[in-house]
């Protein structure tokens, strides 16, 4: 299976071009997948409510305006634009927000997959990759961790995705259903030719948070907690470039057209950075300092995790193929020219198609 730069030269050349719908496309990591998915030649619906979505990180594809959970609404997509693979992105995604809205949380994440699930099971779809997140681990006993770690999720977030991994198996049997599900780590960076990134008005992740001081955008970084058992005494984590993201999930796709089934995934580059070592980073990327804070620990968030990412690549031949400089770097260069996110001025990318339901 391909790695990131293979896939792109490989595009110009596919000759099997695969119906692909992507919910929650319009998103930071979906629009992403989009843009290689189309880039490969492949023929990409992308499914988004527009809530956290944009439409101008997806030109020139084909939008359909609404819901995932809506299982009759994806259900007649599927059968119309005849879908043969799914990659599902929508989900609320923040943990803090989940832990003051669990409910919220389990409708979304876990109901809205469960109607995707049997909408594909009405139309005859049967591969599905799934959006997962090393949040089902919570602490971890050992690192890095690897697929076979225990599974305690530490806030709703967590939870709600590890329920939606655990419901997919059943499928199976009553629909053929194949899924693959990738458990990302901490999603980062911009794309490499520097045409899309993530909104950081929107943004709860360290990475943003940092450039947007640095940016004079915000005053100062809250560090959550400086007095974890690690190195310099911050949270660590391990964070993978969007693009690495994006890639696997199109390794995924032509998986389980090959048969694949089952597969639980983590997609991270084994090495762990603290919240420091980031601020450095984004410092050395922007060429200035970048000042920060000391706050309390945050409820929910563990003091180190970073993955082992072998699994990923014995089945799909994926491994991240840049590291923590180069993600820093790719943002700051997005933000530092796109400082209003999609509402700066974008070029003339032709706007995408949108179906409004």
């Amino acid at each position: 299976m391909p790695t990131l730069a293979r896939s792109v030269g490989r595009a110009a050349i596919a000759t099997d071009r695969v119906r692909v719908l992507v919910t929650g496309g319009a998103g930071y990591i979906g629009s992403h997948t989009v843009a290689l998915l189309r880039a490969r030649g492949d023929d990409v619906v992308v499914l988004d409510t527009l809530e956290h979505g944009h439409p101008a990180a997806i030109p020139g594809a084909e939008l359909v305006v609404g819901d995932a959970g809506d299982r009759g609404l994806v259900a007649d997509l599927l059968r119309a634009r005849r879908i043969e693979a799914v990659i599902h992105f929508a989900a609320r995604k923040s943990v803090v927000e989940s832990i003051d809205d669990p409910g919220g949380y389990f409708e979304a994440n876990v109901s809205g997959s469960l109607a995707l699930m049997r909408a594909m099971g009405d139309a005859g779809v049967q591969r599905l990759v799934l959006s997962s997140t090393c949040a089902v681990y919570g602490t971890p006993d050992a690192l890095p961790v690897d697929e076979a770690s225990a599974l305690r999720p530490e806030n709703p977030y967590g939870e709600s995705k590890l329920l939606v991994e655990r419901m997919a198996p059943w499928f199976a049997g009553p629909s053929g259903l194949r899924t693959v599900a990738l458990r990302y780590f901490n999603a980062a960076g911009a794309a490499l030719d520097g045409s899309n990134g993530e909104d950081w008005d929107r943004a709860e992740n360290l990475v943003p948070v940092v450039l947007q001081v640095a940016a004079g955008r915000r005053g100062e970084v809250d560090v959550y907690g400086t007095d974890y058992p690690t190195p310099d005494g911050t949270a660590i984590r391990d964070y993978v470039h969007v693009s690495d993201l994006a890639d696997a999930h199109l390794v995924a796709v032509e998986a389980l057209a090959d048969g694949q089934n089952g597969a639980t995934l983590n997609l991270g580059t084994g090495v762990g950075s603290s919240v420091r070592a980031v601020v450095d980073a984004v410092e050395r990327a922007a060429e200035r300092a970048v000042p920060t804070i000391e706050a309390p620990r945050r409820a929910g968030d563990p003091a180190a995790i970073w993955a082992d990412a072998s699994r990923a690549e014995a089945v799909l031949g994926w491994r991240a193929s840049h590291g923590l400089e180069e993600i820093v770097e790719t943002a700051w260069r997005w933000h530092s020219t796109h400082p209003d996110g999609y509402g700066s001025a974008i070029g003339t990318s032709p706007e995408p198609v949108v179906d409004r339901r």
